[in-house]
C-alpha cells in the first residue's frame, strides 16, 4: 500500500485514540476517558497502526509505552487535534484564536498589559495564555501556537524572536543573611544549594565560575519551587518575570549584579507559523522595550 492511500485511511477518531492511550497510561483508562469499550480502543489502535504502516506503541503487562516513530506520531497527532479543536471553535463563535504557552512565568509585569492592549488591537482573534511546563511550554505537544521561552532550542523544527531581556533575580527566604541587600553578587551565592528546573528553568551551574559552583537539587513546580525556598533549604535563580507574578510571603527576590540577562523568546513551528505571529512579536517587543 503506498503512502498516499495509507494517509487516506487515517481518520481523528484514530489519533484521538492514540492520545487518550498515551495519556492515560493504559487501555482500559483510555477507554474510560472515550466512553468506548476497550475492545474499541484496540481495534482503534491497530487500524491506525495499519493505516501507517508502523507499530507506534510497545505494550507490555504493566505499562504501554510510545515507539520511537510513536512519539513523532503522537506529536503531529496533538498539534492535528488541536487545530481541528480551534477551528470547530472558530466555527462556532465566528474568531479565531491565539493561544501562547509558558513553562513557569507568562510574561511577567507586561502579561495584563499585554492581554489588554491584545484584546483592543486584536479583537477578532481570542487570547489564551496556557501553562505547560514542558522544553517547548506546550508548543511541541499542540497544546499552544506560540510558546514564551527563556532558553533557546536547538531543535530545528522551531523559530523564535527575541522579544526583549529580563534581570536575572536571586529568591531567597525572607530571614535569608542576603535578603536585606538590595542586590547580590554571584561569588555571594556560591555556597548556597540551588533549586532548579533543568527541562525549563534558565539557571545552571555554568553561571559561576568551575571552582565556586553551587551544590543544585531538582523540582519540575514553581509552586514546590517557591515552598522549598521560604523554608530556607534552598536559594533560587530565575527571570524577573518570575518575581512579578510569584510573589510569595517569606521569599525576597533580589537582583544578581553581575548575571547576564535572560532573553525572552516567543516561539514558534517553522513550517506552520500562526497567522498572529508577528503581530504578537511586535506587541511584545513595544511592551519590553518601554522596560
Amino acid at each position: 500500500m503506498d503512502a498516499d492511500v495509507r494517509r487516506e485511511g487515517v481518520e481523528l477518531r484514530q489519533l484521538r485514540c492514540l492520545v487518550a492511550i498515551v495519556d492515560e497510561g493504559s487501555f482500559t483508562d483510555a477507554a474510560i476517558a472515550l466512553g468506548v469499550s476497550q475492545a474499541a480502543v484496540s481495534r482503534t489502535l491497530a487500524s491506525l497502526e495499519r493505516a501507517l504502516g508502523v507499530r507506534l506503541l510497545r505494550r507490555t503487562s504493566r505499562q504501554v509505552a510510545p515507539t520511537a516513530t510513536g512519539l513523532r506520531v503522537l506529536t503531529q497527532a496533538r498539534r492535528v487535534l488541536a487545530e481541528v479543536d480551534d477551528l470547530v471553535r472558530t466555527a462556532a463563535s465566528g474568531h479565531s484564536s491565539l493561544r501562547i504557552g509558558y513553562a513557569w512565568s507568562a510574561l511577567g509585569r507586561h502579561t495584563s498589559a499585554f492581554q489588554r492592549r491584545w484584546s483592543q488591537s486584536h479583537p477578532e482573534t481570542d487570547l489564551h495564555l496556557v501553562r505547560v511546563n514542558s522544553a517547548t511550554a506546550g508548543l511541541a505537544e499542540g497544546a499552544c501556537d506560540l510558546a514564551v521561552l527563556r532558553r533557546p532550542l536547538e531543535d530545528r523544527r522551531f523559530d523564535c524572536a527575541i522579544i526583549g531581556l529580563e534581570r536575572r533575580l536571586c529568591a531567597l527566604a525572607a530571614d535569608d543573611p542576603l535578603a536585606g541587600r538590595r542586590s547580590v553578587r554571584l561569588a555571594d551565592l556560591g555556597g548556597r544549594t540551588f533549586l532548579i528546573d533543568r527541562r525549563t528553568g534558565t539557571t545552571t551551574t555554568d553561571l559561576w565560575p568551575p571552582d565556586s559552583r553551587p551544590a543544585t537539587e531538582e523540582t519540575h513546580d514553581v509552586d514546590d519551587w517557591l515552598t522549598v525556598i521560604s523554608s530556607g533549604r534552598c536559594a533560587g535563580m530565575t527571570a524577573e518575570s518570575t518575581a512579578h507574578q510569584y510573589p510569595r510571603p517569606g521569599v525576597v527576590y533580589r537582583p544578581v549584579r553581575d548575571a547576564e540577562p535572560v532573553a525572552v523568546r516567543l516561539t514558534w513551528w517553522r513550517d506552520d507559523p500562526h497567522p498572529s505571529t508577528q503581530p504578537a512579536i511586535e506587541l511584545l517587543t513595544a511592551l519590553y522595550r518601554k522596560d
